[in-house]
């Protein structure tokens, strides 16, 4: 089989939604910070004054937004996709500072479950184990697109084998 169904999957941060609005945040809480005056940061009466939460704000705003700035200048990915030559299921994530970064790949026709773990709104756990048992290095939710249990069905419906497990 050729994996025709199964979507390629990439995603660097320079792609993710969630570093521009890092970015965002970080540029709006800096811009804030140097257009309010510290010393008007009082109560109407005067009597609570925290003149140092400004500077706090745009400090925090420049860190985050430099932090963001610096993911994406670096951009890390990861991703996966069934190679139509071999027919191997390849993921891969490089992370900041990683040479080579973390990759593997399996034959589908080698592949026994897909377990996905539920948890707490993004916390969900994907882990693809072989016909031994033994559960894939570096083969996580990063590197699948959501909904996981879409790409895991996918999978499955093309090897009959493969058990998709879902954990609430």
């Amino acid at each position: 089989m050729t994996g025709s169904g199964i979507p390629a999957y990439r995603r660097s941060a320079r792609t993710d939604f969630r570093m521009w609005l890092l970015l965002v945040f970080g540029l709006f809480f800096f811009w804030a910070g140097s257009t309010i005056d510290p010393a008007s940061n009082c109560s109407e009466d005067g009597r609570e004054c925290a003149p140092w939460l400004v500077p706090l704000a745009q400090g925090l705003g420049a860190f985050v937004a430099l932090a963001a700035g610096l993911n994406m200048l670096a951009n890390p990915n990861r991703g996966s996709f069934v190679d139509p030559a071999t027919g191997d299921l390849v993921w891969w994530q490089r992370r900041i500072g990683a040479s080579g970064g973390d990759e593997g790949c399996i034959h589908p026709s080698r592949i026994s479950r897909i377990r996905i773990v539920r948890g707490d709104e993004s916390d969900d756990e994907v882990h693809l184990y072989d016909l031994a048992g033994e559960r894939l290095f570096w083969f996580d939710n990063a590197v699948i697109p959501w909904p996981y249990e879409l790409w895991a069905g996918r999978l499955a419906e093309q090897w009959k084998h493969i058990e998709v497990e879902i954990i609430d």
